[in-house]
């Protein structure tokens, strides 16, 4: 404290005397002065951590002299005191970039909260995080032990996405790497449950969460009514912490009416998920409903064609065989602009089908971009990217441009992501896919205990490319790594973002919807 240096500006500021010794006694060094001319000069001479400044002094009053300090230091706060409680006055004030605005007469306790405010929040807010999460640490650790069903992982993973979005702020590493460990210990927790559940969810349990070949139909359709008009946002490979970083941004524009979270199926990955996302079936129905459309791992052609088609048989099966409905992909910012142009054509539309897939390409390019792996060396820095994409991006624009339209917009993904951090050896023939959280081939060796083994693809829904084909599915943070050149491959691929295994991030992801604020 004895290295803030406050300059108050008042042109009676000798009546000021009381104050200045208050917080001269409270540890703070105060230099006083009474116009705003001189005050610059200080400003300029000086370093400051806090200007308090009078509004109503003759000559250059304080409106026009905070104009002016914010030119010579932008990042300085000021705080304004007045006699007035103008509207206009406080409007001019705060567009001006106060920090603070206080009416006359002010006590030494208001001068003492707003200095604390300003100067002490990060040091506060830091405190008081740290110890919340003291305590919240050892309630997790029990409540860990106890979680046996999907609701209760759902609340496990959303408080510790809260705090691990908590303590970004702060510059702690020690309890990040505490979080971190708790997350790992929840995921491998995690694993066992859907190890013990997942074939269940399929074949009628009645406690089974909404996955991605039932969202359609229980979060989406529902909110299709006659004479309303839908926007369905996919944007692939979401996290659910990447949602809670865009949130606040949304709010200048959207209520939030309900944020839900459902299940991705395995594997975690585009092929399946977000087809069976748009078709309403798991793959192996889809397969056999639409053969032609179906692609396989080891089959060279693109793998997400036909989701327009697929979108439209599932609307036929719900009934809504005339409903007139869009799809579009959008994977540059051109393509982007170009729908944000013709949004009066989407408004013809009862429902709109658009999938972003910048995020996705975002965890590419960190596997395949020395200049990304850089800028995204950690989940931090993972969710920071995202942001500073969403804040420039066309979907916001097309947000922006729905805001004053009497629409619905529903946000979600077809599966998360999570960074891979260690190797588990697998050998597999030529015709093995190249992912690196799921295998599916014939005459696999692999580590047992490092994956979740499907021997029988039809019980979970799943086709088989090869007659004796099964499929594996990586743990936690594992990603598989052949012998031959392991070194080489697992120095290139640890720390990098990917998906299709078991693990909370890539397995319970948001859907979330959204009403225009008026």
């Amino acid at each position: 404290m004895d290295n803030i240096q406050i300059l108050w500006v008042d042109d009676e500021i000798d009546l000021l005397k009381p104050h200045i010794i208050f917080l001269s006694e409270k540890g703070y060094q105060v230099d006083t002065i009474d116009n705003g001319s001189d005050a610059l000069e200080m400003v300029e001479e000086n370093r400051y951590d806090l200007v308090f400044l009078d509004e109503n002094m003759p000559g250059m009053d304080g409106l026009e002299t905070l104009k002016r300090i914010k030119t010579l230091s932008s990042s300085l706060p000021v705080v304004m005191i007045t006699k007035s409680e103008e509207e206009s006055i406080m409007e001019d004030a705060i567009g001006s970039q106060i920090s603070d605005y206080l009416i006359k007469p002010v006590n030494p306790k208001q001068i003492l909260l707003s200095i604390k405010k300003n100067l002490d929040t990060r040091r506060l807010v830091s405190e008081k995080t740290t110890s919340n999460y003291q305590q919240e640490f050892r309630q997790i650790g029990m409540d860990l032990a106890m979680v046996n069903d999907m609701e209760g992982w759902v609340d496990m993973f959303k408080r510790l996405t809260y705090w691990e979005l908590q303590l970004d702020k702060l510059e702690d590493e020690s309890l990040n790497e505490i979080l971190q460990n708790q997350k790992r210990e929840a995921n491998s927790q995690f694993f066992k449950f859907i190890e013990r559940n997942y074939e269940d969810w399929l074949h009628g349990d009645e406690d089974a969460p909404v996955m991605s070949h039932t969202l359609f139909q229980k979060l989406v359709n529902p909110q299709i009514q006659e004479g309303e008009k839908l926007f369905l946002i996919v944007v692939d490979n979401l996290r659910y912490d990447q949602w809670k970083i865009i949130e606040p941004i949304l709010a200048d524009y959207y209520q939030v009416e309900k944020e839900e979270t459902y299940f991705s199926i395995l594997p975690t990955a585009t092929q399946y998920a977000r087809n069976a996302l748009f078709a309403g079936l798991m793959p192996s129905e889809i397969e056999k409903r639409m053969p032609d459309k179906w692609v396989n791992d080891i089959d060279d052609e693109g793998k997400n064609l036909y989701e327009e088609d697929f979108l439209a048989d599932q609307l036929s099966r719900l009934g809504k065989r005339d409903m007139k409905f869009s799809y579009h992909k959008i994977t540059n910012h051109a393509n982007g602009k170009k729908l944000v142009d013709n949004v009066s054509d989407l408004l013809r539309n009862d429902l709109n089908a658009i999938v972003y897939n910048f995020v996705d390409m975002l965890s590419h390019a960190k596997t395949d971009m020395e200049v990304i792996r850089e800028l995204a060396d950690n989940d931090k820095a993972y969710r920071s990217l995202t942001l500073s994409w969403f804040q420039n991006s066309s979907m916001l624009d097309l947000l922006k441009a729905l805001r004053d339209k009497d629409v619905k917009v529903i946000i979600t993904t077809d599966h998360g992501t999570i960074n891979v951090t260690e190797p588990t050896k697998l050998v597999g023939d030529r015709n093995v896919n190249t992912n690196l959280r799921y295998k599916v081939g014939r005459n696999m060796s692999y580590e047992a205990k490092d994956v979740f083994e499907i021997k029988k693809p039809e019980n979970v829904y799943l086709p088989r490319p090869n007659i004796n084909s099964l499929f594996v599915f990586a743990k936690e943070s594992l990603f598989f790594a052949y012998p031959n050149n392991y070194n080489h491959y697992v120095k290139y691929y640890r720390n990098t973002y990917q998906h299709g295994g078991v693990s909370m991030e890539e397995m319970i992801i948001p859907c979330v919807s959204l009403t225009p604020k008026s």
